[in-house]
């Protein structure tokens, strides 16, 4: 295995992808001879051309119009949206066109393309720019939710998203892009809709995605070392379609549950699956369900506030210390 970073997975996962399949399509602002604003596309342009990575006017709109129709005439174009927050600007062409073309057609047209954009805070960005807007997504039916947190995950699941027949938002947590990790030589391609258990353990389960993962497993490890709780850490990964069945095998093993959301805390993600294991396995529970988030106000984009107001590897041990202990 090769150790790549994030930012490296990406470029791996879209070039594996090119060089398979002659219909894969790239198209964003800067993708090209730029290589990305965060140089997660670097080298593409050299190897595929003009033709198949196309830089774009600074046009939100024209990107997922363009790339809807390219869908619908056969290709299977990656659309890159720089910032997760700018998804606001295009959003009618996501949620009233791309994600319910194929419903409204009788299955007649396939809409198989990624929209890929970087999420989330942590590089003092701003509140315009550093929001964690996957809920936005996960409630419009029609279209997949991806988050991954390691760059194997990052090139698996974007092989996956590329092949798959329906639009997938691959969410690319942009404070991960430098993080390093062991990746699978030659093809790899996961499944969408699978969570993993990263860490096991028996006291608690600890439900994460994307920049909370790392974090909770550090917090899990002080969680052993420090306070004899064993923790089980899932990945979720994967929210639409969501694998409840890993999650809900956890919750019962452990019968102590703590979500850890980047989301602002009204309508997160983490709020959906409480609400599932409250209905599937409510007896279970040895404690209530804990939510960590982020409150709900815009971030900052000051050093000292941003860290206090997004979930840290601190807060996941003090939080859940003080539940299980």
């Amino acid at each position: 295995m090769a150790e790549l970073t994030y930012r490296e997975a990406v470029i791996e996962g879209i070039a594996q992808e090119m060089r398979r399949d002659e219909k894969v399509v790239f198209l964003g602002e800067d993708i090209g001879k730029a290589g990305g604003v965060f140089k997660a596309t670097v080298g593409l342009w050299d190897e595929f051309g003009d033709l198949r990575v196309r830089d774009t006017p600074i046009s939100e709109q024209a990107i997922l119009g363009a790339a809807m129709g390219a869908a619908m005439t056969g290709l299977r174009p990656i659309a890159e949206i720089m910032f997760s927050d700018f998804l606001a600007v295009c959003w009618d062409i996501v949620t009233n066109q791309i994600a319910k073309s194929r419903y409204m057609t009788g299955g007649q047209v396939d809409l198989p393309l990624v929209i890929r954009t970087a999420n989330g805070g942590g590089a003092r960005f701003g509140a315009q720019h550093s929001q964690s807007v996957e809920n936005w997504a996960m409630m419009i039916p029609g279209i997949k939710v991806v988050a991954p947190s390691t760059p194997a995950d990052v090139k698996g699941l974007l092989a996956a998203a590329i092949r798959d027949p329906d639009p997938v938002i691959f969410f690319e947590q942009k404070s991960l892009y430098a993080t390093k990790g062991e990746v699978p030589d030659g093809e790899h391609v996961d499944e969408i809709g699978k969570a993993k258990v990263v860490r096991e353990g028996d006291d608690v389960t600890i439900l994460a995605l994307a920049l909370m993962v790392p974090r909770a497993l550090e917090a899990a490890e002080r969680l052993q070392a420090e306070a004899g709780i064993s923790a089980s850490v899932v990945d979720i990964r994967s929210l639409v379609p969501l694998d409840t069945q890993t999650i809900l095998s956890q919750v019962k093993k452990t019968a102590r549950v703590v979500t850890v959301e980047e989301n602002p805390r009204l309508c997160g993600w983490g709020a959906e699956i409480a609400s599932i294991i409250a209905e599937e396995c409510f007896y279970d529970l040895d404690m209530p369900i804990v939510r960590i988030t982020t409150p709900h106000i815009p971030l900052s984009s000051a050093d000292e506030l941003e860290d206090a107001m997004i979930p840290s590897a601190d807060r996941i041990f003090e939080t859940v210390r003080q539940e299980v202990d």
